[in-house]
């Protein structure tokens, strides 16, 4: 199982000792949208919807999902989150929302899975507060953009 360090030599599932790794500034960034008609971002934007203010509460549930990634994802290590920023912006263009969420921490691994994590739930939560009106709408995109920090160092999508 060469390279997946969350196996073992045995190739059983195991949380990866971390203890002996420095503690560094690490910054993750991912990035996702949720595609809509313009009828339903109108009813976003507008400020229309029946549940409320959109784009706030997925926003609010982005930062809260990202604070709770190691109870969601099993092999995820807790972490001390400095920093959790969500970005949502309406794209006539897409037409949509589009997701951007921004993770910090001092620590020995990664905020990657907390980003991610943190744009699914947004994502997932802009979806239910409009999905009466609109079931067909479409997650997508969802991906790191950008990490930073540790032993490996920057990466940047293109």
């Amino acid at each position: 199982m060469t390279g997946l360090s969350h196996f073992d030599d045995r190739g059983q599932a195991h949380m990866v000792d971390v203890s002996g790794k420095p503690v560094t500034d690490r910054v993750a960034v991912a990035a996702g949208a949720v595609r809509m008609t313009a009828e339903t971002l109108a009813l976003i934007t507008e400020g229309r919807a029946k549940k409320g203010d959109v784009l706030s509460v997925a926003r609010l549930a982005g930062i809260m999902a990202a604070k709770k990634t190691a109870d969601l994802i099993p092999l995820c290590h807790p972490l001390p989150i400095t920093r959790v920023a969500l970005k949502l912006t309406a794209d006539p263009a897409l037409p949509g929302v589009r997701i951007e969420a921004t993770v910090k921490t001092s620590g020995q691994t990664g905020v990657e899975m907390e980003a991610l994590t943190a744009v699914s739930v947004a994502a997932l939560t802009v979806y239910d507060m409009v999905k009466a009106v609109e079931k067909s709408m479409v997650i997508e995109g969802i991906r790191l953009i950008l990490k930073d920090g540790g032993k490996s160092g920057r990466y940047e999508a293109e």
